[in-house]
């Protein structure tokens, strides 16, 4: 698994307590449970008609502490989510360790408390289609002298055997994750395009709509309004609709929303989100739509490059960013729900060195929800505010 960085699995190992949150975060969080008055973040998304809110949790993931098993976390999920979804446990990497053995433990662990809590469960992800985020045997596995045979018969066996072991306590699935190369605007090159072409992915979809006919399923990516991403998003739109003409089953565009100004500026946009940004995303948005594909915000944060060492006002500018634009998000009827990636900044992807770590002026990022004493933040506060200006849904 060498290699594996934010979106891979950073080892099985369950750290009993290693990462437990203290009596103290438990009772921070509780209080700020106590404080609210507004409703939960989950109450107000389903007042609007979407399907709700939620975000990811984790056991593992780099040098990142685990979210997963700190209490004080689980209270925040408790109050705020009705949603949640698996960060790295359900990809290959954590699933299989080897062709022939499945490893199910940690995310039964975490699924099983999804049901008990009363939160619905994503699927993260059937095929993240980057060699990088591969476990290493199947980088180095030998297809035989039918290659693209065994390339669709290894595809669906992992697809089936997945989507079984989970049946209905999984609603809907990441089936393909960014398949579609930021610079070149074509598909990833992986031992299953190299293979089958780009009907891998429809082979996923395929696979994954015999085995769970009850879930919604997704394609997710990142792609923004930034310049840099003119080639990606094209990209996108192209496999959309070939997919689309061979009426294969995909249902939501998984729209990431990592937005802000991060290690890739250029790409990823500027704080503003402008009238010039929000054209841009409108027309791209539009296109997707109009093929008849829902939307889902699916990995919402907000990294902070270019604002002010002051955190009340880095806090305030930050929320300012996501109050514009989820109003603009949520102007798409179609839009069924919305997911954070993570709700409290220190188990934050974004604190993570190799996307960018601590900011140029050495303190850490705040690009989540919640702050380290978790409590509330004006980020939390702007979403809810987006909720509750948005119109009903179709």
């Amino acid at each position: 698994m060498e290699g594996l960085t934010r979106r891979a699995f950073a080892g099985l190992a369950v750290l009993s307590g290693a990462a437990a949150a203290s009596l103290s975060g438990v009772a921070a969080a509780s209080a700020a449970a106590g404080a609210s008055t507004s409703g939960s973040l989950d109450a107000l998304a389903k007042a609007k008609g979407f399907a709700g809110f939620g975000s990811v949790m984790q056991t593992t993931e780099d040098d990142a502490l685990t979210s997963f098993y700190d209490d004080g976390v689980r209270a925040i999920f408790s109050r705020e989510c009705g949603i949640t979804v698996c960060g790295v446990e359900m990809k290959w990497a954590a699933l299989r360790p080897d062709p022939k053995e499945y490893t199910f433990y940690v995310a039964d662990r975490m699924v099983d408390w999804a049901k008990d809590n009363n939160l619905l469960m994503r699927g993260h992800t059937l095929l993240f289609n980057q060699t990088q985020y591969f476990p290493k045997w199947l980088v180095n596995y030998d297809f035989g002298t039918r290659p693209a045979t065994e390339a669709e018969r290894l595809l669906r066996d992992h697809i089936t055997t997945v989507c079984s072991h989970f049946g209905t306590r999984v609603f809907t699935y990441d089936v393909v994750n960014e398949a579609v190369n930021e610079f070149t605007g074509e598909l990833w090159d992986t031992v299953f395009t190299k293979y089958l072409g780009p009907e891998a992915i429809d082979i996923c979809f395929d696979a994954a709509h015999k085995a769970a006919p009850h879930a919604k399923l997704v394609y997710n990516d990142y792609a923004s309004w930034g310049p840099g991403h003119a080639k990606y998003r094209e990209g996108i739109l192209r496999l959309l609709s070939r997919l689309k003409a061979n009426q294969v089953p995909v249902d939501v565009y998984g729209v990431q929303s990592h937005i802000g100004q991060s290690y890739s500026p250029d790409s990823l946009g500027s704080n503003t989100f402008n009238a010039a940004d929000q054209a841009v995303w409108k027309q791209f948005l539009d296109e997707v739509s109009g093929m008849g594909l829902r939307l889902a915000i699916t990995e919402f944060d907000v990294s902070e490059r270019g604002t002010p060492s002051d955190i009340a006002e880095r806090d305030r500018q930050i929320a300012d960013l996501a109050h514009r634009y989820l109003d603009f998000m949520f102007g798409y009827r179609n839009l069924d729900y919305m997911m954070a990636w993570g709700m409290l900044d220190q188990y934050s992807w974004l604190q993570v060195k190799d996307y960018g770590g601590r900011r140029p002026d050495g303190m850490p990022m705040r690009p989540s929800l919640y702050d380290d004493n978790y409590q509330p933040k004006p980020l939390r506060q702007a979403i809810a505010a987006a909720f509750r200006n948005a119109h009903p849904r179709a």
